[in-house]
């Protein structure tokens, strides 16, 4: 029903609001602005958190209450929550979350605080991701992209070089191998998170094809794609932990992060856990493009980028004061502060925050300036999953319901036919297109 666009925002309320729920309404700012902040990590945390208070100092009448959610949980507690009239008056989400939540009509255009904030500081892509009948519904507040990580030590000591292609990948993971201790690569195809079909559309998109076809259709059945499927599949078996059929994200990303694989998929967020959990590692990580089919293909092809941002919901009676904490929240000295937080995790979105001074001066960039430039590049080429076109519901599928990954399980656990396992998933994704209202030429 939600994915259908049912239109039930309308009766909804929200959890904090105390003062007007007119947005055009003029005068002080007041009342209580219910946040549900998946910025769970401690420096991000602490930022939310401190620009709550100086909010408040600066607007005594309003109360900003931060609310705390891992991605994962987000994805259900919306969902659940805007069926059940407990939705908040602003959060973070994911461009995905962003396409279904319009098309429940749960959101508020948000064009007044981006021309505030200045629409041309925006990169156009990151805007069109929240866009629908030429109004824009979230504003994303960093980026970042999913590059290859490798152990720079591990590489040297097994004489390997930085793997350019998929078949020098595997090669190298294997020759690698996998104990208790280090494993070559892990393959992580969890079925409540979206793992899976992320490593698939790396596969797919360097074959210049997408997980979605012209017409709106999945595309698991086409030879890039069944390749793709036993690509990862075979590195499953022969280098992954046993356990990584069941990982998610932070599951995935704790191993690289405690040094136990050699190579990872992921964005920047890898030099702070590393720093984190082996500071002995700092040194020893780096990031490189994504392998491509062919040592002549082009470096950087269109892959996956994550345009983060923040929405306001329909459903709030401080819809104006929630505006204002947003635009707040990009202050400049403020902004740079939380892109601080996390560097080399989070990219700026604001283009002349991306050459300031102030910015470019933290240690932690500096440091690994060769490696953000990787996550930069691709940043600049590539979009969320399904969205290469565009925001399409189809995108809150692929990645939102594990069909992807629960055709893994059949192949690994069941025993399936490759070619029937991908056969039946596609078919399965295509009605669980047309179920959530999605546009099918």
């Amino acid at each position: 029903m939600i994915l259908g666009g049912v239109g039930i925002c309308g009766a909804l309320a929200a959890c904090g609001g105390q003062s007007s729920s007119e947005d055009e309404e003029t005068g002080p700012l007041r009342g209580t602005v219910t946040m549900w902040s998946s910025f769970t990590q401690g420096p991000r945390a602490d930022w939310m958190k401190k620009m709550a208070e100086e909010f408040h100092t600066k607007n005594p009448d309003v109360t900003v209450k931060i609310e705390q959610f891992s991605w994962s949980e987000f994805n259900t507690k919306w969902t659940t929550g805007l069926t059940a009239g407990q939705v908040p008056d602003i959060s973070t989400a994911l461009p995905n979350n962003v396409v279904e939540m319009i098309n429940s009509e749960a959101l508020v255009p948000l064009d007044k605080v981006i021309d505030s904030i200045g629409r041309d500081r925006f990169p156009k892509p990151a805007l069109a991701e929240g866009q629908s009948d030429g109004k824009s519904y979230s504003v994303p507040i960093y980026s970042h992209a999913q590059v290859m990580w490798y152990r720079t030590d591990v590489l040297q000591s097994k004489g390997l070089s930085v793997p350019t292609t998929w078949d020098e990948l595997a090669t190298a993971a294997k020759a690698i191998g996998k104990s208790d201790d280090l494993y070559g690569l892990s393959v992580p195809l969890g079925t409540g998170d979206m793992l899976g079909a992320r490593y698939l559309n790396f596969y797919v998109r360097s074959a210049g094809q997408r997980l979605l076809k012209d017409d709106g259709t999945a595309n698991l059945t086409s030879e890039p794609a069944l390749n793709g499927i036993k690509y990862w599949t075979d590195l499953y078996k022969s280098v992954s932990p046993e356990g990584s059929l069941d990982y998610a994200v932070l599951d995935q990303a704790t191993l690289f992060y405690q040094g136990k694989t050699a190579f990872d998929f992921n964005s920047g967020f890898h030099i702070s856990g590393v720093a984190t959990n082996r500071p002995d590692l700092v040194d020893s990580i780096a990031a490189a493009p994504l392998p491509r089919m062919k040592a002549t293909d082009p470096v950087n092809y269109p892959a996956e980028v994550s345009n983060v941002p923040l929405v306001v919901w329909e459903a709030s009676k401080v819809k104006r004061e929630a505006k204002a904490f947003l635009e707040f929240l990009f202050t400049k000295d403020k902004y740079i502060e939380f892109l601080h937080s996390v560097p080399g995790g989070m990219l700026p979105v604001l283009s002349d925050i991306s050459q300031d001074s102030t910015y470019l001066g933290n240690e932690t960039i500096q440091k690994y300036s060769d490696s953000i430039k990787v996550i930069q590049d691709q940043v600049d080429v590539g979009s969320a999953i399904g969205m290469e076109k565009g925001p399409l519901v189809q995108a809150g599928v692929l990645t939102g319901q594990g069909l992807i990954e629960k055709m893994y399980h059949s192949i690994i656990i069941d025993g399936s036919d490759v070619e029937t396992a991908a056969k039946d998933c596609e078919k399965k994704l295509n009605e669980a297109f047309k179920a959530a209202g999605a546009s099918i030429k």
